[in-house]
C-alpha cells in the first residue's frame, strides 16, 4: 500500500463503528460493489478487534513502514 493509503487506512480504523459502517456502505454504494465474503476466517474478526482496541488505547507497540522494510530486507540477505 502506499503512504497515503496507508494514512487514509489509519483515519479510517480510527472512525466510530457506526461512522466506518456507513463509509463501507457509501463506498460500496458508489462502486457498484456488492458486499463480500471476508477475506480472512471469520474467527479472526474477535482478534482484529482486540487488536485495535488495543492499538486505539496506545498498548500497541508499533513500528515504521521504514522499519518493517530494514527487517525483510536484512532477513532476505540472511536467508538467500
Amino acid at each position: 500500500m502506499s503512504e497515503a493509503t496507508t494514512r487514509l487506512l489509519q483515519e479510517i480504523l480510527d472512525l466510530p463503528d457506526d461512522q466506518r459502517e456507513e463509509l463501507l456502505g457509501a463506498v460500496q454504494a458508489a462502486t457498484g460493489n456488492e458486499p463480500r465474503s471476508l477475506p480472512f476466517a471469520e474467527e479472526w474478526l474477535a482478534e482484529i478487534q482486540r487488536r485495535s482496541d488495543e492499538y486505539d488505547r496506545g498498548e500497541a507497540k508499533t513500528v515504521s513502514w521504514e522499519e518493517v522494510q530494514e527487517r525483510m530486507n536484512a532477513r532476505r540477505a540472511r536467508h538467500g
